[in-house]
């Protein structure tokens, strides 16, 4: 075997039988086994961390189950540990050096700042961190600073406030809720420019969890922790999409969704049964279709290439955003040059999808991930070009910004609806459940608008 085609080649003892351990240039790991069998590890994707102790070099890895070599397609994730008996203490600390110097040049993450909210979904998040993101960690030699969240927007209030050139990352073990909070916090910071570019990890341990089950599916893994983990580890990383929403001087930044109607109505009202986990989505949610509510008004888009014909044309009256003092100041676009379309309702409900995934068991938007730069609404309407229809009529539409006009339920305009986006009640209109709490605004016209690539997540691929 030519040594000069490995950055590391040497001679170890791997259960009492002596064979030749490689790294190649394309970070795979190489050696055979007392039985004589080819064993391989890529350290890129499946490598953890490299230590020594005295001649042994001891290698912590993610594998998944099944297949004859160790890399393998099938199967589940698992934590593995490999031992190699090097012939001195110099051999050993030169195999660990190398290993470690390919590792470092994946540009992986060595420091992070950790979320878990302990009240999230069934509040397993602490559960979660103890058993698949602690252990993970230590494997990786990764450190870190954790933070867990004791009240409503404690998140957003660290983001705002922390030192991020200590970190590399920042991680969100919980819903969709956490991640929400943080980008907000980022996006208030004077240096909102520089706080962007540091990536934000998602471990599910929420009820939603939305974001990491949309990015988990494009690369056709499961959702589970162990998955979420692994990206976080491997160090890639991609850009969001951040919408901005505001009414008046109030604006929300939104990263996976917005609802009126049904959606808004299933994932608020739901809270009564949070015991049950992401269960109470399924429960509640069945009880709102067999007994749908229907909503007046309106809705105003500009629609992204192809789906010109959607709506009639129509002159939006648009609202410019507020200026404010630090922090993010919202899209740089002209609305009112756009060609704008609308759609009268009543509607059954509204749904602005970011991601593919909604939940975990919704994929609300399954074009999201051929289309990552174009926000997909999707329209649930009881008009057919201007005629009722028994069955509700369904549209898609991807849009680019959006115009809503939140009415009252048809036949009583004494209730009305609930505003949501990201979990977050932005509006509760009169009758609603606990219409008497504040909200973010009002049940009133609201814009939103999509910015392309804002934010940085670490993702599988």
């Amino acid at each position: 075997m030519d040594q000069q085609q490995h950055i590391l080649y040497d001679e170890v003892v791997v259960n009492g039988k002596e064979t030749a351990f490689t790294l190649s240039p394309d970070g795979i790991l190489r050696w055979h086994d007392h039985a004589n069998v080819l064993r391989c590890l890529s350290v890129d994707r499946e490598v953890l961390g490299v230590s020594i102790a005295k001649q042994q070099i001891v290698i912590r890895s993610f594998v998944e189950t099944d297949g004859s070599c160790v890399s393998s397609c099938a199967g589940g994730l698992v934590r593995k540990t490999f031992v190699f008996q090097a012939s001195s203490d110099d051999s050993a600390r030169n195999m660990c050096d190398k290993i470690q110097g390919y590792i470092d040049s994946l540009g992986r993450p060595k420091k992070l700042f950790l979320f878990v909210n302990p009240f999230g979904g069934r509040k397993s998040a602490s559960k979660v961190f103890t058993d698949h993101v602690k252990p993970i960690l230590e494997d990786a030699n990764i450190e870190y600073t954790l933070q867990e969240t004791k009240y409503q927007l404690h998140a957003k209030e660290v983001a705002h406030d922390l030192d991020l050139t200590k970190y590399d990352g920042i991680l969100c073990v919980s819903g969709d809720g956490i991640l929400v909070e943080v980008v907000n916090g980022l996006l208030e910071r004077e240096d909102w420019q520089v706080a962007l570019k540091i990536p934000i990890g998602v471990i599910p341990a929420g009820t939603g969890n939305g974001m990491i089950k949309s990015l988990l599916d494009s690369a056709g893994q499961p959702c589970t922790a162990a998955y979420a983990m692994l990206a976080v580890i491997q160090g890639h990383k991609r850009s969001l999409d951040v919408a901005t929403i505001w009414q008046g001087q109030s604006r929300f930044f939104s990263v996976l969704m917005l609802a009126w109607g049904l959606i808004a109505d299933i994932d608020i009202e739901s809270e009564q049964y949070r015991w049950m986990g992401s269960a109470r989505m399924d429960l509640y949610g069945l009880q709102r279709i067999l007994s749908l509510r229907k909503y007046n008004g309106c809705i105003s888009f500009v629609p992204a290439p192809g789906f010109e014909d959607a709506g009639e044309p129509t002159s939006a009256a648009v609202e410019p955003l507020t200026t404010q003092h630090h922090g993010y100041q919202g899209p740089k676009l002209d609305l009112g040059t756009l060609s704008w379309r609308k759609l009268n309702g009543p509607f059954i409900g509204i749904w602005l999808q970011n991601v593919a995934w909604g939940s975990e068991n919704a994929m609300a938007a399954p074009n999201a991930k051929e289309c990552p730069k174009l926000r997909l609404m999707s329209l649930m309407s009881e008009m057919s070009n201007g005629q009722y229809v028994r069955s509700p009529h369904v549209l898609y539409i991807k849009v680019k910004a959006v115009i809503l006009e939140p009415g009252s339920r048809t036949g009583d305009s004494t209730k009305e609806g609930i505003i949501d986006s990201d979990g977050e009640v932005l509006a509760r209109g009169k009758g609603t459940y606990k219409c008497h709490l504040n909200s973010l605004m009002r049940y009133d016209k609201l814009q939103i608008v999509l910015d392309q690539g804002l934010a940085t997540l670490f993702t599988p691929i």
